[in-house]
């Protein structure tokens, strides 16, 4: 059954495919015996891309072994010198040494034995059965099965680094791949993940190089998107392999700690307060009814402490502030109904509001500006303190 909308981020694809095979091989790995030449039948291949995120894919389901990793890499003794160097550089610049990794779609075990004679507790996991056996028959810490649901739990989690070699672009469940990895790492943990380099395809015209295993086809861009948003930090991406290969170095997104603000919060309500205190009653106004000072004024409690709020946007004037519910006037209030003192709260405009005060009124109103760092005296005339 085809497909119309991204794997990724459900954006539709754009309405005609970019390109249309007839009569492909229907797998990378669908040799034949002789006896089963004459039901053989090729498969007709849709290269479509999605209008919204831009990433390029097939419309048509996975071969039937896409939860299984079948590699040859191990018959390259350049490959096997090249990711031993690589593997080595990875550990050592990520201090893994003597830490749990994790190779999510580990086949046979050709890379968790190079990974293994690094330094690191090297661990698999892979959905063939032959491969899982081979495995452990060799002595490699290898669990069998399929990340298919970001709660999947993978034995002897959690681990401190993950790799996903040319396996990604196999996956019709990209996203929940990623986040049932993300879920069984430790915090801080980095990986790699590569996938065949789909901007090299194109610089070089390799019409050749789709097949139905490979439903997604990543440039450097779409497989940084993906990864970012599905909880990872690119720390690092490069083009390897006679630039066959895209390979990205990512670390767990981290939750942010903002408890921080709070006692920020208590800092500058504790200055504003105490600012409002050296005046009598009502005799203090706010200047500024952006959403800053509309915040600032429910979260500190100062709206039955200050008589009104100017602001200069007529739409705002003559309304209440909502929560406060205090009245907003024009400046020419400041003549009607006079303040001795002002708390400038306009943000970027604050050196403009109080520059246009002082103009009009000279010194004979106290200003106040509120920074990111606190409150700013600019003048202080009317200063009375109450007993």
């Amino acid at each position: 059954m085809k497909i119309s909308n991204c794997r990724v981020c459900s954006g539709a694809f754009y309405k005609t495919p970019l390109l249309r095979y007839e009569n492909m091989p229907s797998s990378a790995q669908g040799f034949l015996e002789s006896t089963e030449l004459t039901n053989d039948t090729g498969a007709d291949l849709e290269v479509c891309q999605c209008s919204v995120c831009g990433l390029v894919q097939l419309n048509n389901e996975p071969v039937s072994y896409y939860k299984e990793v079948i590699r040859a890499t191990a018959i390259s003794q350049e490959m096997t010198q090249f990711r031993l160097r690589h593997f080595s550089d990875f550990i050592d610049s990520y201090n893994l040494q003597g830490k749990k990794v994790l190779e999510v779609g580990c086949g046979k075990g050709e890379f968790l034995n190079l990974m293994k004679k690094c330094g690191v507790e090297a661990h698999g996991l892979e959905y063939g059965q032959g491969s899982v056996d081979r495995c452990l028959e060799s002595g490699l810490l290898v669990e069998k099965g399929y990340i298919d649901s970001s709660n999947y739990l993978v034995p002897g989690a959690p681990y401190d680094a993950f790799f996903i070699m040319n396996f990604f672009e196999h996956v019709p469940e990209p996203n929940e791949l990623l986040q049932g990895i993300g879920n069984n790492l430790s915090e801080g943990a980095v990986g790699i993940i590569e996938v065949p380099n789909f901007d090299m395809i194109l610089k070089n015209n390799l019409f050749s190089e789709f097949i139905s295993d490979h439903l997604f086809y990543f440039t450097k861009d779409t497989l940084i998107s993906t990864l970012q948003r599905n909880g990872f930090e690119i720390l690092g991406c490069e083009v390897i392999w006679n630039d066959y290969i895209i390979s990205v170095v990512v670390k767990k997104r981290e939750r942010l700690e903002l408890a921080h603000f709070y006692d920020y919060q208590s800092r500058i309500e504790e200055q504003i307060i105490t600012y409002i205190k050296r005046y009598k009653p009502g005799r203090v106004a706010i200047y500024g009814a952006g959403h800053q000072s509309l915040a600032i004024i429910s979260l500190t409690n100062i709206g039955n402490k200050i008589k009104y709020i100017i602001d200069d946007a007529p739409f705002k004037q003559n309304k209440y502030t909502p929560a406060t519910h205090v009245p907003i006037v024009s400046i020419d209030e400041l003549e009607k109904d006079p303040v001795d003192a002002i708390i400038i709260m306009a943000a970027s405009y604050s050196n403009e509001v109080s520059k246009k005060v002082v103009k009009r009124f000279k010194y004979d109103i106290d200003l106040a500006i509120l920074r990111d760092y606190g409150l700013e005296y600019v003048c202080e005339k009317y200063w009375v303190f109450e007993n």
